[in-house]
């Protein structure tokens, strides 16, 4: 790139790795995207009616649940799917997972807004198992399980293991509730359809513009009576939106057209870990990827990582990952790949021998 190239040429040579790069996000593509699917009918007021409709009932079929409901955000869902649980057990407890991003991502909104206590399961650094369950010694309203483990990688419990989690649950009375944010990227790993995954869970939250590449937004679905209660709570929290049929037609592309291609997506991370986890210094996690999602270590540290990446951007126009990312070694990072259609469209040589240049600038 020439020195007049402007900041809009820019994000027009530049490839991106990540399913979140802004080639496929950018709002002019976006408008028309929409302009292809949108009719008036989908119109809806406050969230009832239309296209929002249309998308509560498409979401709770493919799920296997009674009732579905538009939330803005999956921390509004998930906190507010808590919160249900433990109302109707009067008792304040949930568990979760040191990782889980309403520990993690949310300020304490589980507490500060809706009283709940959180008791951490497990280690920080592996998944839940059922011997972390059996261990708790206090009532529990409810138990969140992430699937996948973002922070860990993308990491998936098997599914005996899954399954004897959630009826250990489910034999005493406590709620099991599915941070599915990337359930989407999670189906291919089991192999089983959604539906059954999700009959495992009392509350299951979908995220809509994650791997589905919508503009923003999340589905809760459960039980109706809990769904009609989130509905409220939703309202309660400032979450009704005057029109929200955007954020439902952008859903509803990616569930036509990018919910077939995770098993495509997971393929090519494969194909990526497999091309990377022998460049020297470099791991993989985990090796090999349970699903689009991995992470990759790297023996240079944040700062020094971040600004080779950002002249490499520069000088090759391609994007590897959005940030790079701490680990307990000073001398480490790490970055997360995301897999969907911006990775297909690059090699997996070339993404090796990107990094391979990343890392020799960095440690120059």
């Amino acid at each position: 790139m020439d020195s007049h190239t402007t900041p809009a040429d820019r994000e027009q040579l530049t490839r991106s790795l990540s399913v979140h790069g802004q080639q496929r996000r950018a709002p002019t593509r976006r408008l028309n995207e929409l302009l292809t699917r949108v009719e008036d009918g989908d119109l809806d007021t406050y969230g009832r009616g239309g296209a929002v409709a249309r998308l509560e009932h498409r979401v709770a079929d493919l799920l296997g649940k009674e009732a579905a409901v538009f939330m803005p955000t999956g921390a509004m869902a998930t906190q507010v799917a808590l919160r249900l649980h433990a109302d109707a057990r009067t008792c304040r407890t949930i568990g979760f997972h040191p990782r889980a991003h309403i520990e993690v991502h949310e300020l304490k909104g589980y507490e500060i807004v809706h009283q709940l206590h959180g008791k951490l399961l497990g280690d920080h650094d592996r998944l839940v198992t059922l011997q972390d369950l059996e261990a708790v010694r206090e009532p529990l309203a409810a138990v969140l399980l992430e699937l996948p483990q973002r922070d860990l990688g993308g990491l998936l419990p098997t599914w005996e293991e899954l399954t004897a989690q959630t009826s250990w649950l489910r034999t005493r009375g406590i709620a099991a509730h599915l941070d599915g944010a990337r359930l989407w990227e999670a189906q291919p790993y089991y192999g089983r359809p959604h539906a059954e995954i999700a009959a495992l869970f009392d509350t299951v939250y979908v995220s809509l513009y994650k791997g589905l590449e919508g503009l923003a937004g999340a589905v809760l679905a459960g039980p109706s009576d809990l769904v009609n209660q989130a509905r409220e709570w939703r309202d309660r929290l400032g979450g009704k939106l005057h029109h929200a049929w955007p954020l439902a037609v952008s859903a509803e592309l990616g569930l036509d057209g990018l919910v077939p291609r995770m098993p495509a997506f997971w393929e090519r991370a494969r194909e990526l870990a497999a091309a990377l986890r022998d460049i020297p210094g470099v791991e993989v996690l985990p090796d090999p990827p349970q699903t689009p999602l991995f992470h990759v270590i790297v023996p240079v540290p944040p700062q020094a990582l971040a600004a080779a990446h950002q002249r490499f951007v520069e000088r090759r126009g391609l994007e590897l990952f959005l940030y790079p990312r701490p680990t307990t070694s000073p001398r480490c990072s790490r970055f997360e790949v995301t897999v969907g259609e911006n990775a297909m469209t690059i090699d997996p040589h070339e993404v090796r021998a990107s990094l391979i240049e990343v890392l020799r600038d960095a440690a120059s």
